[in-house]
């Protein structure tokens, strides 16, 4: 009697939570048919649930026959082939790290394919597609093996990211030269990067299929070493597991995986994020699925329903004609974009907003030297700037220019490299001073105008000018630009000031911002005019190509104007960059102080866009190298981070329209490969402090 009393009151706890985990199964197979029956009914031509059945039934037209079998059937089961692949292989990523935000978009993985595919392209070599899926592999691995050298293994969540967006705008500007110089043997290629799920035939999808199969399988014969994994490196090993090998063999699988999917589709951004955040919701509910074993195969139908169901929502909201043309990968960005921010928000933040060389201080004699040799410099490249270029000039040509008196072919050459050589000095300098002040009121050493978002979206309100009212002037452009600074701005700084702007919380919410105006810029881009999509992808990429003098104005006035607010208010900027509480002591309202800086810092990065478009990694440069030349005192950083921006934005102007020409490199890309070192460099650095 005894074990037939115990034996019904044991069941529940036994049997209920795999019964939810089943009906959780259930449901999300009984998703995924509806939201595949959706999409096949869905697209440009004329064919709807009606003769879908019948071409698959085999009772319809030829023509209605062919939309079905070799346009929509493939579309969609890419869309789940796709999303099984991303879910499964962020899920991978996220247990051998150990970090909530690993995923193949913040390790870098779909920068090392695009950039290794780029490569192959380049020496017009047509691959068959599973050869094109192993080179993505190769840079999918190399990717992934620097991000997580660099951010470490179980620590520093804010870091993992930090170097992987680091690095994916590295690889993506070298990647994007190479569109712009190989321009026939690249043809497709960026269309590619934005992330369809469109197909021509079944062909991709039945070559990727056994890679996805063979991925799954191997995630989950070492499923159990992965779960030990999660009790602690020293633990797993007492238990037997070789931890290095399954961490390496888990990366390995999990970036076939994802290499497998931007081969089919290009990258769809952040379904490897939100799919196994999604899983980790459903295992605190049902501890069946809290064993790899069970979550892996439910965390890829996940991720299938993400790709599948922003493929549907995209061709409900967006008229047919349109919808072929819009990217899947930006609405699953946008996805993503508010996913990130939502998690930052949450994140417990234990990040020291200290700047490492907080009591570094240098002579007198080192600041007037330094200061010195920089203005020396920058009238040295602000000369060659001048006169080098496709065609060069002489110092008497610029003389006789200046006087009035060159000839017709020296005036239309300076008349129009002299305001590309201005809107890059002056942008230099305006990026500069706004990551000056931006570090200042955060106390954050790694903030800077396009890691925090304010870049991105001061780029968001200019293109979304240029794309409706391509006549805007210079100073509609400055206005729409500040706009959008603003509102990202307010939304960063607002979700980031609950705490006192904690480091980690604060770059999180600004690289959420900064993805979600990448994709929307993706999606105007798209939609826009073609003439009015290539001024504005010139644009983006940083060039000062087409500026003249009324282009710059605003940006020269709004320089001069944070100049003198910096060096009026010297004392109050030093206050404020030390602590909470000794600018209060000293009677500073810290709030208004901190919000006056950040309206200058955010105006100064808003023009600088406007002027010259999307320029990373100055603001993060200038002040770093700037404090480290002269100390941290603002009287002496400001004058020399204006300085080192100013001449790091003109040498990548000049090296970005001399090295190729004809040819022209935005400076926004030869900065991005000049910033994406020293930033990752003081990832290293700051990770070997205690």
């Amino acid at each position: 009697m005894a074990v037939t009393a115990t034996t019904p009151a044991t069941r529940p706890s036994e049997v209920t939570p795999r019964t939810g985990a089943a009906a959780v199964t259930a449901a999300l197979f009984l998703l995924l048919g509806a939201l595949a029956v959706v999409d096949i009914t869905q697209g440009t031509a004329a064919v709807g649930a009606g003769e879908v059945w019948k071409a698959l039934t085999g009772r319809a037209d030829p023509a209605d026959s062919s939309v079905v079998i070799a346009s929509r059937l493939p579309r969609m089961t890419a869309g789940l082939l796709v999303g099984a692949m991303l879910g499964m292989a962020g899920a991978a990523l996220q247990a051998v790290s150990r970090n909530v935000l690993a995923s193949p978009d913040t390790l870098a993985v779909n920068a090392g394919s695009y950039l290794a595919l780029g490569l192959v392209a380049v020496t017009g070599a047509s691959l068959p597609l599973l050869a094109s899926s192993g080179v993505a592999l190769v840079g999918s691995l190399a990717a992934a093996a620097v991000v997580l050298g660099l951010s470490g293994l179980g620590t520093g969540t804010v870091r993992l990211v930090l170097a992987g967006t680091a690095l994916m705008l590295g690889l993506n500007a070298v990647t994007e030269g190479l569109l712009l110089l190989f321009p026939e043997e690249t043809h497709g290629l960026y269309q590619w990067n934005q992330g369809s799920i469109g197909q021509n035939g079944f062909d991709g999808v039945l070559q990727m299929a056994p890679i996805g199969l063979a991925g799954l399988l191997g995630l989950l014969l070492v499923a159990r070493r992965v779960d030990a994994l999660a009790l602690g490196d020293e633990a797993a090993r007492g238990i037997g597991v070789p931890v290095r090998a399954t961490r390496i063999t888990a990366v390995v699988l999990a970036s076939l995986l994802s290499a497998a999917a931007v081969t089919l589709s290009g990258p769809i951004g952040f379904v490897g994020l939100c799919a196994p955040a999604l899983m980790r919701s459903l295992a605190r509910r049902f501890r069946a699925f809290a064993r790899s074993r069970a979550s892996l195969p439910v965390t890829g139908l996940i991720g299938a329903a993400l790709v599948l169901g922003s493929d549907v929502l995209l061709r409900s909201l967006v008229p047919g004609d349109l919808a072929v043309a819009v990217p899947t990968g930006v609405v699953t960005s946008l996805v993503g974009a508010v996913f990130l921010i939502v998690m930052a928000v949450r994140l417990k933040d234990t990040a020291a907003s200290a700047a490492p060389d907080r009591l570094r201080i240098r002579s007198r004699t080192v600041f007037v030297t330094v200061t010195a040799v920089l203005a020396v410099a920058l009238v040295g490249v602000t000369i060659a700037a001048v006169l080098l270029g496709d065609a060069k000039l002489l110092l008497g040509d610029v003389v006789n220019w200046a006087q009035g008196r060159a000839g017709q072919t020296v005036s239309f050459v300076l008349d129009t490299r002299v305001p590309r050589v201005l809107a890059a000095l002056l942008a230099g300098a305006a990026l500069a001073l706004s990551g000056t002040l931006i570090q200042a009121v955060t106390r954050n050493p790694l903030a800077e105008p396009a890691v925090l978002g304010v870049s991105g979206g001061a780029a968001l309100g200019a293109v979304l000018l240029v794309t409706t009212v391509p006549l805007a002037d210079s100073w509609g452009l400055a206005g729409a630009a500040f706009a959008g600074a603003a509102v990202s701005s307010v939304i960063v700084f607002g979700l980031a000031a609950r705490g006192g702007f904690q480091q980690n919380r604060l770059v999180l919410v600004g690289i959420g911002v900064a993805t979600a105006a990448t994709a929307l810029i993706s999606l105007l881009i798209v939609l826009t005019d073609p003439f009015n999509a290539v001024k504005a992808l010139t644009w983006l990429s940083g060039s000062t190509y087409g500026r003249t003098l009324p282009d710059v104005a605003p940006l020269a006035a709004v320089l001069v104007l944070g100049l003198v607010v910096a060096v009026l208010r010297r004392a109050e900027l030093d206050l404020v960059s030390l602590d909470e509480d000794t600018p209060r002591l000293l009677g500073l309202d810290l709030t208004r102080g901190r919000l006056g800086f950040l309206v200058v810092s955010v105006l100064l990065s808003a023009t600088a866009v406007a002027a010259a478009g999307t320029i990373g990694f100055v603001g993060l440069v200038a002040p770093h190298a700037a404090r480290a030349l002269v100390g941290r005192q603002h009287v002496r950083v400001v004058p020399v981070a204006v300085l080192l921006g100013a001449g790091l934005v003109c040498t990548a102007d000049l090296l970005g329209r001399t090295v190729i020409a004809p040819a022209q490199l935005g400076a926004g890309m030869v900065t991005a490969v000049i910033g994406t070192p020293y930033f990752l460099y003081l990832l290293v650095r700051s990770r070997r402090q205690p």
